[in-house]
């Protein structure tokens, strides 16, 4: 699930990568089987592949919020590339960060329900960190998208319905924005709105165009 007060998060693109222009018919592949992810994707109407990266994403000893999801994003589009190495390939993971807490998928209802205890009344800052991978040409790069959310006060019975209503135990954070989620919520400040739903749309757009990925290319149109 930004701030229009919280400093930029977004992990500084490298400077030594050239943007570059690839071959015609550079495919694009999204490393990810989330539904969400990939509805998102649709939006920019670029054709392109799915494929499941084979990650472990049990975090790693005193690892940040952040830092898990910068580095689950980016070895999911390592991951992928492997296997499409001539094409551009987009990474994305996300974590909710309450408190220095990481709060991935619930994968339940007993620890959604945990979750959501845990969240409301509360800020909870949620870190989407998306990758772009093309190994053939060398580019790589990474980005931070935190996206401020702050929960409504919520009691135990609005909790249980919601769930019940809508089930959304592979949302980290348990809440799904973009439906009944939104009713949980008091406030939500991001200045890369798709963010929250994972994946931010607007640094994708921009890192995919560098790897070669013309976004507003000519289009033909139906007769």
């Amino acid at each position: 699930m930004n701030s229009a007060t919280l400093p930029s998060p977004a992990i500084p693109e490298k400077p030594d990568l050239p943007t570059t222009r690839q071959p015609a018919g550079r495919l694009l592949v999204l490393g990810s089987t989330s539904p969400y992810r990939r509805e998102l994707l649709q939006r920019l109407q670029i054709p392109f592949e799915v494929a499941a990266p084979e990650v472990d994403e049990t975090p790693l000893p005193h690892e940040t919020p952040d830092a898990l999801a910068r580095r689950l994003a980016l070895a999911k589009a390592r991951t992928v590339a492997r296997d499409f190495p001539q094409s551009v390939v987009i990474g994305s993971d996300q974590v909710a960060d309450l408190n220095g807490l990481a709060l991935g998928k619930p994968g339940n209802h007993e620890r959604a329900v945990t979750q959501l205890r845990q969240m409301r009344g509360q800020t909870v800052i949620f870190q989407t960190a998306v990758a772009v991978v093309c190994l053939e040409s060398g580019f790589e790069q990474t980005a931070l998208a935190a996206v401020r959310v702050k929960f409504r006060k919520l009691d135990d019975a609005e909790i249980e319905n919601y769930l019940r209503a809508e089930q959304p135990y592979d949302c980290a954070g348990s809440a799904k924005s973009e439906g009944l989620g939104i009713a949980l919520l008091e406030s939500i400040d991001s200045d890369d709105p798709t963010a929250l739903v994972g994946l931010p749309l607007i640094r994708t757009c921009k890192m995919i165009q560098a790897a070669g990925i013309a976004v507003l290319a000519n289009r033909r149109t139906a007769p």
